[in-house]
């Protein structure tokens, strides 16, 4: 399932800031944490990827059950 959002741009005298929010059920889902550092990856003219930084992955693996 897909959760549509809109870009939105604020326009100023010498700049601009673009900025795609997440919908609350998604940023849940991925569990980010206030404050999180992630970095956007162009894929192609159609993705963007998301990647979290090894700190923060590895933050969430210790939460994991271990597997017996």
């Amino acid at each position: 399932m897909g959760y549509p959002t809109k870009v939105q741009v604020i326009k100023r005298k010498t700049s601009e800031q673009w900025y795609v929010n997440f919908p609350s059920a998604v940023a849940q889902a991925i569990e980010f944490k206030q404050g999180e550092v992630v970095e956007w990856i162009i894929d192609d003219n159609q993705r963007l990827i998301l990647q979290r930084s090894d700190e923060s992955v590895e933050d969430l693996k210790k939460k994991l059950p271990k597997k017996p």
